[in-house]
């Protein structure tokens, strides 16, 4: 088993990874009855997604002896209804530094083969986009 969910009451749950005993708080978002308190469910997908990808930079990077420390991700997600699903997801990855070509293809490439990138439903809209110091790229 990989982690246990209890539901709190008022559309909260806590989440506990077992393993490493560490947890997190989910609350239903402000626009599907809840308080909007923590991440909802389908923040945590998509927030899933940039996760992935920068562990999966990191151990490209860390395979080629790059520098990715300080990189992160700013993640929006959109959802639809009818039914209630998420649409679409926006991941901005920011380097801090700038790498020639043939790293970013590297990373890049590297990055689309993400484990969760896989397993999201094929009908959501991804905007990814790589940005580089004053440089921008997207998949």
């Amino acid at each position: 088993m990989t982690s246990k969910v209890t539901y709190l009451g008022e559309l909260r749950t806590s989440c506990e990874h077992l393993q490493s005993k560490s947890s997190f708080i989910t609350d239903a978002p402000v626009d599907n009855q809840g308080k909007g308190e923590a991440f909802s469910p389908t923040d945590t997908v998509a927030t899933a997604l940039a996760s992935c990808m920068l562990t999966i930079i990191g151990i490209k990077a860390r395979d080629l002896d790059l520098q990715v420390t300080g990189a992160s991700a700013e993640v929006t997600k959109t959802m639809a209804a009818d039914p209630r699903r998420i649409s679409g997801i926006k991941v901005a990855i920011n380097f801090p530094t700038s790498y020639d070509d043939k790293e970013r293809k590297i990373l890049e490439r590297a990055a689309k083969t993400c484990p969760v990138l896989y397993s999201l439903h094929p009908d959501i809209v991804l905007d990814i986009s790589f940005h580089y110091e004053s440089e921008t790229t997207s998949l």
